[in-house]
């Protein structure tokens, strides 16, 4: 192996190394080794010495045993030694003055590590007991053995000369399903004689229709869907709310107590006169403690009240014709179908100092200029100028309640208020209109009935609506029928004395 000591690619030593360490060995030398000089390995090597046989070698008495030369650990575990041959080495003989190396010796003084021995005081782990063996359930059937289907040599095809060469063979015949009986029905044996079924009665035959009528051309005359008869009494109601009525009138709707659909009344009064009559119909929100007819009617496309209405009443009230109009509807507001206009009143409680009787007569002078009729929400008040303003200007008294006895007592209250100042005429020919908050028909009702029939001229009743109980914007067209042809007659009973 070339180029080193073992062919694993170490290099090997130079040969002056091992001599010199042959030497020391020899000479048993103690001291320091003395420093070679360098050589390089293409130095030629000095000429090997003559071999001397063994026999003729004799060590001096004075010869003591060579010091044991410490061991060279090899990188890779394995010491060798240079082999013959290697490129750059001679080879050369034994010296004979060469002794082997001695045996490695223990080192006294290391003592080898006891024997490992456990602990007696550690209990040890216990051993591994093994599963006891499965034993199935005796209870348990146990799964069927599987059967391995057997294998069938396929039959080979049948010859189209079998017939002729075995001969007809008749197949066998079907076996019969156990439900043969319901498919096929009851077969009687042979010879049992089956009764003859009776002969079936034939269906009388329908009567003859009659051929349709013939017009006078020869065609068929054609079924017509009529609309129902109206109520004649509704048919009355529109008649009614149809007439001339001479001249603009003014509808006060009022009662002392609050919460008794006064602003209901007033803006379905407007709402069902203007669904007649098409035009000319106005409400008018006169409450001077902030009135909320301005929110549930009427589309609100602006904020004007009756406040700005008459910051510049002086101006508006010199205007005429469509001039006039124009003008005045900045201020109003309109219901969504456009059948009346609404006038609202301020939402600041201050305001009300300025509505005195003066201003509240020149606002309904300039209101019955532009529209036919005017109905008007009055407050609670009836110590106020602008109540009493609209009470002598009324020309209609439209009193509202609901079958309570509270509601009830303030309007008779306010009755007897009328004829103590005097207004005793339009009190006796008021309307009472009785409004039911509820679906039921409450057991004061009729006392109501009667009592105010006695001191009003006529008594109008008005059903609960399910539109009407959430409070908020009133819409004509959303009421049921009922509670507009009741709506239709009690307008009709308010106006009728006006209608020419």
């Amino acid at each position: 192996m070339e180029g080193s000591e073992t062919g694993w690619g170490r290099p090997a030593e130079p040969a002056p190394r091992w001599r010199a360490l042959l030497d020391r060995a020899r000479h048993a030398g103690r001291g320091a080794e003395q420093p070679e000089p360098d050589r390089r390995v293409e130095d030629p090597l000095p000429p090997p010495r003559p071999l001397v046989p063994p026999e003729s070698f004799a060590p001096p008495e004075s010869f003591a045993p060579p010091e044991p030369l410490p061991r060279r650990a090899a990188p890779n575990g394995y010491a060798g030694r240079a082999a013959a041959g290697q490129p750059g080495e001679r080879p050369y003989g034994a010296d004979p003055s060469y002794r082997a190396e001695a045996t490695y010796r223990v080192d006294p003084s290391h003592r080898a590590e006891p024997a490992y021995r456990p602990d007696p005081g550690y209990p040890g782990e216990p051993g591994h007991r093994a599963e006891p063996t499965y034993r199935p359930d005796p209870g348990y059937p146990g799964e069927p053995a599987r059967r391995v289907p057997e294998q069938r040599r396929p039959e080979p095809p049948e010859s189209r000369y079998s017939l002729l060469d075995n001969g007809y063979r008749p197949e066998q015949p079907p076996a019969e399903s156990r439900y043969a009986l319901l498919e096929n029905g009851y077969r009687p044996e042979v010879g049992y004689a089956t009764p003859p079924a009776p002969a079936p009665t034939p269906p009388p035959a329908p009567p003859a229709i009659a051929p349709p009528p013939a017009t006078e051309r020869g065609y068929p005359a054609r079924a017509e869907r009529r609309p129902p008869t109206p109520d004649p009494e509704v048919e009355r109601a529109r008649g009614v709310l149809r007439r001339e009525l001479g001249s603009p009138r003014v509808l006060a709707f009022a009662n002392p107590k609050g919460g008794v659909h006064k602003t209901t009344a007033t803006v379905l009064g407007a709402a069902t006169i203007g669904s007649v009559r098409g035009r000319g119909v106005l409400a008018w929100d006169d409450n001077e403690l902030r009135g909320t007819l301005g929110l549930r009617a009427g589309s609100a496309r602006h904020a004007r009240t009756i406040r700005h209405l008459i910051t510049e009443l002086a101006q508006i009230e010199i205007l005429e014709g469509d001039t006039l109009l124009e003008r005045l509807d900045d201020y109003l507001r309109h219901a969504s179908d456009g059948s009346y206009d609404v006038l609202a009143g301020e939402e600041s409680p201050r305001f009300a100092q300025r509505l005195d009787q003066f201003t509240v007569k020149r606002v309904l002078e300039l209101l019955r200029r532009t529209h036919e009729v005017v109905c008007v929400d009055t407050g609670n008040n009836v110590e106020s100028p602008n109540w009493r303003t609209v009470m002598q200007a009324a020309d209609q008294l439209v009193v509202t309640t609901v079958p309570r006895e509270d509601a009830a007592f303030s309007a008779d209250w306010m009755l007897d208020l009328l004829h103590e100042v005097g207004m005793g005429e339009l009190a006796e020919n008021a309307v009472t209109l009785i409004s039911c908050p509820t679906p039921g028909r409450s057991p004061l009702q009729d006392d109501l009935e009667r009592h105010f029939a006695s001191r009003t001229r006529a008594v109008a009743v008005v059903p609960y609506d399910p539109a009407l109980e959430t409070g908020s914007s009133i819409e004509y067209a959303q009421l049921q029928p009922e509670t507009r042809q009741a709506w239709l007659r009690a307008a009709s009973v308010m106006l009728e004395p006006f209608a020419r």
